[in-house]
């Protein structure tokens, strides 16, 4: 009985559900979410939240923007471009970290950011003004918490942990992990696991061996759901190789996570090309590799997966200055 009232009471009627949806649409649509130039200012929504952030402080480098926003590296890289190709962000080096950009307005910024400020709080006072006070305050504490409920990350997210280096059993749970679904997903068999088990292998002898070198990955409790690795090439280049996931890892932002570290680590050491081998018809690891920057260079029929497979090449470069 008792463990029937606790499902009960996490999982909220669906009249409530829907209600909040839709009243959260309509919040979006009069706060004007869904126009190109929001609060007035000339600038789409992730701009408009990028000046607020960096404006109080509360995001001082492109990682604390990535976070506070929810957006990908890549992502916020392209906006923080185009604030300070219109001038209205800064971005200086760091006086102890040369690797960090630290994040400021500038003049335009700052007057754009009072701009937003101010037409922000007219739209919410014009709103509250014929409340009392009561509600303004049941309105406030109940996105408050709403907010918060948003923001708890899911449960089985707050069991994953990441790392990198060898593990015990490492090689072979991803050996076991591609074999498994590159056997289902395309046919892929004895060659492809043999190729994969050796070349893995070998990498993982010579893993000191660069300092681009390195193996990430994702764990619950002693499970390994995923891993990716950054293979040290000629000339100061790097190959992304053994990406792969657990099949009840999947969707829950895992892979991306991983590429985070991954990218992460090469452009800290400055590495200017990184590339990858893969092959068509895997769109969602293809999407994660474009919204990192990859971009496809080169397609060819080939058979060294134990099967002919239309090959694909993806590049990723980073222009140096």
């Amino acid at each position: 009985m008792g463990l029937h009232h606790a499902t009960m009471m996490s999982s909220p009627p669906l009249p409530d559900i829907d209600g909040i949806r839709a009243a959260s649409r309509r919040i979006v649509r009069q706060l004007g979410f869904l126009r190109g130039d929001l609060a007035e200012s000339g600038l789409p929504a992730s701009a408009v939240h990028a000046l607020i952030e960096i404006g109080m402080g509360s995001a001082t480098t492109g990682r604390d923007l990535s976070a506070v926003l929810g957006l990908e590296k890549s992502s916020v890289s392209r906006m923080l471009a185009k604030l300070q190709q219109q001038g209205l962000v800064r971005a200086e080096t760091d006086a102890q970290d040369p690797r960090l950009k630290r994040l400021a307005l500038s003049e335009a910024g700052l007057a754009r950011f009072r701009q937003i400020e101010s037409f922000g709080r007219r739209q919410v006072q014009g709103a509250l003004a014929d409340l009392p006070h009561e509600a303004r305050q049941q309105v406030r504490l109940g996105l408050e918490t709403y907010a918060a409920a948003l923001e708890t990350p899911a449960p089985t997210a707050l069991l994953v942990t990441y790392g990198s280096g060898y593990l015990p059993g490492l090689l072979a749970r991803v050996v076991e992990l591609h074999a498994g679904y590159y056997s289902r997903a395309v046919g892929f068999g004895l060659p492809f696991e043999c190729l994969v088990a050796s070349e893995m292998a070998a990498f993982l002898s010579r893993l000191d061996e660069s300092a681009v070198n390195a193996c990430f990955h994702a764990r619950r409790g002693a499970e390994i759901l995923g891993s990716v690795s950054i293979e040290a090439k000629a000339e100061g280049s790097a190959h992304l190789r053994w990406f792969i996931l657990a099949d009840g890892a999947r969707g829950l932002g895992i892979g991306r996570a991983l590429l985070d570290q991954a990218m992460e680590h090469v452009d800290a050491l400055e590495v200017p090309r990184v590339e990858l081998w893969t092959f068509a018809g895997l769109d969602a690891a293809r999407h994660l590799y474009e919204s990192q920057g990859f971009a496809l260079v080169e397609e060819q029929e080939g058979a060294r997966w134990g099967r002919v497979v239309r090959e694909q090449r993806f590049v990723r470069e980073v222009a140096k200055g």
